[in-house]
């Protein structure tokens, strides 16, 4: 009976030793691999066109869908929503396909042209280890871009983001 005092000590102090042992702080990630971001961006229809972009990517925690936009600033500027599906080559690294529209204005064109029309962007997200950095880069594909004679618009552009 003399001992009991000290079990019971003993058994009490492994028990806050081992929760204590166990204990990691959460860390929320509400939206893994968003990010904003900016880099060039080059028109390669209707002549060549430098210009800069403004890139977002909303993506979906539970399924790989991405909500992207980009606003592509050239002669005139354009923006570029899509929805695209993504998928991962590695912790990194996601290949991605969008499909959405080029909505721009006025008569001289963006780099992806000067009409309303379909695009398709697809592109690659890599995220760089331990950092909120990402690397993107990808295509805008636009179909029927131009008010005179139809034709498509193709850009290209990167640049570097800035993961939330």
């Amino acid at each position: 009976m003399k001992y009991l005092p000290n079990l019971s000590s003993l058994i009490a102090a492994s028990a806050v030793f081992s929760l204590l042992m166990g204990y990691q702080p959460a860390q929320a990630q509400v939206a893994y691999g968003s990010y904003v971001g900016v880099g060039p961006t080059i028109g390669l229809t209707d002549g060549i066109q430098i210009g800069g972009v403004l890139a977002f990517r909303y993506k979906l925690l539970e399924a790989p869908v991405s909500f992207r936009a980009q606003a592509l600033i050239g002669q005139n500027t354009a923006v570029v929503p899509t929805v695209s599906y993504d998928l991962p080559l590695n912790w990194q690294t996601d290949a991605y396909l969008g499909a959405g529209l080029v909505l721009t204005g006025g008569d001289s064109p963006s780099p992806v042209g000067n009409k309303i029309s379909f695009a398709l962007q697809p592109g690659v997200d890599y995220v760089v280890p331990n950092s909120n950095t990402v690397i993107f880069g990808n295509a805008i594909i636009a179909f029927d871009a131009y008010r005179d004679g139809g034709g498509a618009a193709v850009a290209v552009q990167g640049g570097v983001g800035l993961r939330f």
